[in-house]
């Protein structure tokens, strides 16, 4: 409540006309603030819905909780566990309008390495990825592999919905290679350490 947060659409999907669901993918590390973008969005968009991808650990029955409380739908799965389940469960909720929220480089990284999955579930979907960029100035990190960013009591934090990627259904593995590139170096650039 007493974060002082600043908040950009470029995306242009963020208004209450838009009934299309996205794809946001933003940084494991920065998950910590992902509700505020929520409660921000949905002052946009009442009727909006969300999923989010989750790990099938430990450590994501915590964050499933937590995200639940807030009325988000957690989708439990990653490359290593629950993958291609997963995939199914979030093509049907985006066929049901829902909105997907997926950490690129979670559950385990590298760091600010986006991994295919997200490229994948786009081309599939047909859906569009705006990336999401949380510039948190004053904060703790944690001694985690993604060192994960905690915001300290009034802190400042800049949000942002960037541009969308949008992936063509029937494009190469060339094309997907060079759309997850472009993602990284996207998210790399919106949210400056």
């Amino acid at each position: 409540m007493t974060w002082r947060a600043t908040f950009r659409d470029e995306s242009g999907l963020i208004h209450p006309g838009n009934k299309e669901p996205a794809l946001f993918a933003i940084w494991h590390n920065r998950i910590g603030i992902a509700m505020r973008f929520w409660s921000w969005g949905r002052r946009r968009q009442p009727h909006a819905r969300l999923a989010a991808l989750i790990s099938a650990s430990r450590d994501g029955g915590l964050f499933s909780q937590t995200f639940s409380n807030f009325g988000v739908l957690p989708i439990r799965g990653s490359s290593s566990r629950r993958g291609p389940q997963a995939m199914i469960e979030l093509v049907r909720v985006l066929q049901q309008g829902y909105h997907v929220a997926i950490t690129p480089d979670g559950p385990r990284g590298p760091k600010y390495t986006v991994q295919p999955g997200i490229i994948s579930l786009a081309q599939v979907s047909g859906c569009p990825i705006i990336p999401v960029g949380a510039r948190i100035h004053q904060k703790i990190l944690l001694r985690s592999w993604d060192q994960f960013q905690i915001p300290v009591p009034f802190s400042r934090c800049d949000l942002v919905f960037a541009k969308p990627f949008h992936i063509p259904r029937r494009g190469t593995e060339e094309e997907r290679e060079r759309a997850r590139q472009e993602l990284e170096a996207e998210l790399r650039r919106l949210n400056p350490d």
